[in-house]
C-alpha cells in the first residue's frame, strides 16, 4: 500500500527525531518551507505535522513555530500504518538495519480458531510467525492466522487492541522478556464488510515501545 504524502513526510521527520538527527527543542522548518522542499501544499504539511503531534514528537508554540519535544514517544503515526508490512513499519521508525524473518505453515483449524473464523474444525488455515530485529536486537514477534488466499486481507475493518501483559512463552523467549515480566501485546482482527474474520494476529513488542490504545478503523470502502 502506497503511503499518502503527509504520512511519508511525517515518517521522514519521525525517523530524524527518534535517531537524534533533529535534537529535542529544535524548531522545525515552517509549513511553507516544508511544502516547498517536498513539492506539496501547506494543507498536506499541516496533516503531516498533526500526525507528529499525535505521535507525541512535537509541540507547537503560538507565533513561534513547531518544536521537537524533550522526550519523543515511539508510536505509530497514522491508521494507514496498521496495514503496513513490518519491513515498512520498522524502516520508517529507524535508520538502523531492520531484518524480518517469517515461518509459514498450513495448519488445521482448532476448535477456537474454527469458531473465530466461522469455519469447520480441521479446515485449512495459514499460520505465520514473523520475527523482526532492529540492528540485531529483537523488537517484534507475531503469530498470524489467515484464510488461504488472504495473505493481504481484502478487509473492510481492522480492530486492534494494544495492552501490557505477560507474553506467550514463544514471544517472551524471542524478546528476552524475563519470566512473569510483561510486554506490549497487540491483538488485530481483519474483518470484511459483513464482519467475517479474514485474519487475526497477535504481535508482541518490548515494554515501553508503544502506548496502549484500542480502536476500530475502516480500511477500505464498504459495499
Amino acid at each position: 500500500m502506497s503511503e499518502p504524502k503527509y504520512v511519508q513526510i511525517a515518517n521522514k521527520y519521525a525517523r530524524q527525531i527518534r535517531s537524534g538527527a533533529i535534537p529535542p527543542k529544535t524548531r522545525l522548518p515552517s509549513y511553507s518551507e516544508i511544502a516547498h522542499d517536498h513539492n506539496v501544499s501547506e494543507i498536506v504539511v499541516r496533516k503531516a505535522v498533526e500526525q507528529l503531534h499525535r505521535a507525541g514528537l512535537v509541540r507547537t508554540v503560538e507565533r513561534r513555530g513547531t518544536y521537537v519535544v524533550e522526550r519523543p514517544n515511539l508510536t505509530r503515526l497514522a491508521p494507514e500504518r496498521q496495514m503496513e508490512s513490518p519491513e515498512t513499519t520498522f524502516g520508517s521508525e529507524t535508520d538502523r538495519p531492520v531484518s524480518v524473518e517469517r515461518e509459514i505453515e498450513r495448519i488445521k483449524a482448532t476448535d477456537e480458531l474454527a469458531d473465530d473464523f466461522g469455519i469447520d474444525v480441521g479446515d485449512e488455515l495459514v499460520h505465520v510467525v514473523t520475527r523482526a530485529t532492529e540492528d540485531g536486537n529483537p523488537v517484534s514477534i507475531s503469530d498470524t492466522y489467515h484464510l488461504p488466499g488472504q495473505e493481504t486481507p481484502d478487509a473492510t475493518f481492522l480492530e486492534e487492541t494494544l495492552a501490557e501483559q505477560i507474553p506467550t512463552a514463544l514471544h517472551a523467549t524471542w524478546l528476552n522478556v524475563p519470566a512473569r515480566d510483561s510486554a506490549i501485546t497487540v491483538h488485530q482482527r481483519f474483518l470484511d464488510n459483513d464482519d467475517n474474520l479474514l485474519m487475526v494476529s497477535d504481535v508482541t513488542y518490548p515494554r515501553g515501545r508503544y502506548q496502549a490504545f484500542s480502536f476500530r478503523m475502516t480500511v477500505s470502502p464498504s459495499g
